[in-house]
């Protein structure tokens, strides 16, 4: 199962480095936590691009968006630290992603290699 952090699909979609790698991993399709879906519409149309297109081309990939639960919140709180820099959308998609015993994928440097994190670049 691969989860997609929101820096992953702009790297995607933006064709930027990295997104050579996250459309052979989109291949396999996967998920989306809620709070990056938005990010990613957020970023995309603060652009001027046309986020219905950029949602069909995705979705043509089979990415679901998965819901966040109480469960992925409070996870997701608990990997707070002061200083680690960490926003609360890359906090989700780690629990959403640990949750789902996923790959995680991403171009957030921050993050390093955890248990299940892949770098794009």
């Amino acid at each position: 199962m691969n989860v997609f952090d929101s820096s992953a699909l702009l790297a995607f979609l933006q064709n930027e480095d990295g997104a050579d790698v996250v459309e052979k991993a989109l291949l396999d399709g996967g998920v989306c936590a809620a709070a990056n879906w938005s990010e990613v519409a957020q970023k995309v149309i603060a652009h001027d691009r046309d986020w219905q297109l950029s949602a069909a081309l995705l979705s043509s990939y089979g990415i679901e968006v998965e819901p966040v639960g109480r469960a992925d919140a409070e996870y997701a709180a608990s990997l707070w630290f002061p200083g680690k820099g960490l926003s609360l959308a890359d906090r989700l998609c780690l629990a959403v992603g640990t949750r789902m015993d996923a790959t995680i994928w991403t171009a957030d440097r921050m993050w390093g290699n955890a248990h299940g994190v892949q770098q794009i670049r």
